[in-house]
């Protein structure tokens, strides 16, 4: 339910985060480090995707969010922007298959009219094809940027009052909750970015506004399973609190 605040998964992966999200940073860096063109690192990161996403199967991780692709990207380059659309639907053609097998269900969020018209269709196949799965929920954040989310949010609020559908009063954190593009999803526990930045980036400020955050130096191509396993660990390891004082021992 969005909006809750919860600890980790139960069973084997005791004080596991139950929703995970990645700003996944660092594909084009890592390939100029390397003398390569950008677009090769984004090649390089779908790969990487792939093999996270088995990750968070592998360690009971209900909600998988990813950072695919800003608002603000659409400020890149042509040709970098064209590849990465490339990307996406190769992606979604060579990944469909395997992701429904694993029950996996896939959404996507974002400003999803702004995006070619077949990706448009291909993407909203994905999901009415995975809808009815219960396993691991892949929520991919394209054409995103959260404060156009949350004004929007604040659009759709605004003409429910106008039309005399909601009192003013009425308005809580849940009615702001269930107007934003991740409405139904809980929020997320932890946040992982690569690459060595330290900022947030316009992602998820509403839903993660009691998530726990870790900063990878590693890029996103080099960001292994096993290294998720270890954030993963440590995320166990830390005394969430939530604002509160707890009594001493």
């Amino acid at each position: 339910m969005s909006g809750t605040r919860n600890g980790g998964a139960a069973g084997g992966h005791e004080r596991r985060p139950k929703h995970v999200a990645i700003i996944m940073d660092g594909n084009g860096r890592w390939a100029e480090r390397k003398g390569m063109p950008r677009t090769v690192g984004h090649g390089r990161g779908v790969e990487r995707l792939r093999d996270i996403i088995g990750a968070a199967l592998n360690e009971g991780v209900e909600v998988l969010s990813v950072f695919a692709f800003s608002t603000e990207n659409w400020q890149r380059p042509k040709y970098e922007v064209s590849v990465l659309m490339a990307l996406f639907r190769r992606y979604i053609v060579r990944e469909v298959d395997e992701l429904d097998t694993r029950g996996i269900k896939v959404r996507f969020i974002g400003d999803i009219g702004r995006l070619p018209k077949d990706l448009q269709r291909m993407m909203k196949l994905t999901e009415k094809r995975t809808a009815a799965n219960d396993g691991l929920t892949l929520q991919v954040c394209v054409s995103y940027g959260s404060r156009a989310e949350i004004t929007e949010a604040t659009r759709r609020i605004a003409r429910e009052v106008t039309a005399g559908r909601l009192d003013p009063e009425a308005i809580d954190e849940t009615t702001i909750s269930n107007s934003l593009m991740t409405a139904g999803i809980q929020d997320p526990d932890l946040v992982i970015r690569t690459s060595g930045e330290l900022r947030v980036s316009n992602f998820l400020l509403w839903q993660a506004a009691y998530a726990e955050y870790a900063f990878i130096d590693e890029c996103w191509p080099d960001f292994t399973a096993e290294r998720f396993a270890e954030v993963l660990e440590a995320y166990g390891r830390r005394d969430r609190r939530f604002g509160a004082v707890r009594a001493a021992r």
